[in-house]
């Protein structure tokens, strides 16, 4: 039971509320057809509205180019009307200059006539003083010519003065430059003379190097062959020496031609060196003469000083 009355309950509640629904749809469709036709309406007067609007735009576009050329004229005209009033400013105050100047000059010219007025008694003063400064630089001129005079002269003696001095002057440098010239030539012979000198000294250096080179060479040489033969003499005495040992017959057979090879090995050798030892002695004496020659001629004033012969070459 309770649910038939729960259920029949619930089927009345939704026809009152279908009834609230559909009434409301009726008015909502009302209230939609009533838009539509407001609509509608509201469309022709936005359309009527814009045709007015772009009436409005072209009559709006209309009266600004009218209003721009009416503004350019304006324009125009208060240019012209300020240029007019410039014109008319300048004008009046070309005008208040020109009256200003005029009434300076006048005073000007009324204040000049009141001083030359005044001023004529100054003048003839002035006239008296400049008559006497007149006077006194006449007197001043003439004491000035003196002097000048006088200046005059003192120039010319002193240019006199002066041209004898430049004379004495060239004189002197002429005999200057003469003396000078003359030193020069004498430098250059002295100088060409110990160029000479020095050559001829260092070609005597050079040959006195090589000749003691020669002989250090040719002591060289006899020391070698001294000591060669010295060797050679041991040896053969080493030999002796054995050849006693071996036989005594035999050593003295064979002594006697050991000792004479060995004695004419000595008297050949003496006089061999003699030989060249003298030819030496007389190739140094004969430069040693020519080193002293050159060396008191390359020193005059040390004559009286001895000569080293054997003295290091520079």
């Amino acid at each position: 039971m309770r649910r038939f009355f729960r259920a029949h309950s619930y089927s009345d509640e939704d026809n009152s509320q279908i009834q609230y629904l559909t009434a409301k749809c009726n008015r909502l469709t009302h209230e939609k057809v009533v838009l539509e036709r407001e609509c509608m309406g509201a469309r022709e007067r936005e359309r009527s509205l814009q045709n007015e609007l772009e009436a409005l735009s072209t009559q709006l576009c209309q009266q600004e180019q009218v209003n721009i050329d009416l503004m350019f004229k304006h324009d125009q005209m208060l240019g012209r009307v300020h240029h007019e009033q410039q014109r008319v400013h300048l004008v009046v105050e070309e005008s208040f200059r020109d009256a200003a100047l005029l009434g300076l000059q006048l005073e000007q010219v009324n204040s000049e006539l009141l001083h030359l007025q005044s001023s004529e008694v100054q003048l003839e003063g002035l006239v008296e003083e400049l008559h006497t400064e007149d006077l006194q630089r006449a007197a001043l001129t003439e004491d000035l010519h003196v002097q000048l005079h006088s200046k005059v002269l003192e120039l010319e003696e002193l240019q006199c003065g002066y041209a004898a001095n430049t004379q004495e002057l060239e004189e002197l440098r002429s005999a200057n430059q003469r003396k000078v010239q003359g030193l020069q030539r004498e430098n250059e012979c002295s100088l060409k003379k110990l160029q000479e000198t020095a050559e001829q000294f260092e070609w005597l250096c050079e040959q006195q190097r090589y000749w003691m080179c020669c002989v250090k060479r040719f002591k060289d040489c006899l020391s070698e062959e001294k000591d060669s033969l010295v060797q050679q003499v041991k040896r053969l005495e080493k030999e002796v020496a054995e050849l006693r040992k071996s036989s005594e017959s035999t050593t003295q057979m064979l002594c006697c031609p050991l000792e004479d090879t060995v004695s004419q090995h000595c008297d050949r050798m003496p006089s061999w060196e003699s030989g060249k030892m003298a030819d030496l002695q007389t190739q140094v004496d004969k430069w040693r003469k020519l080193y002293e020659d050159l060396f008191s001629q390359f020193t005059p004033h040390q004559g009286g000083h001895v000569v080293d012969g054997y003295q290091k070459p520079p």
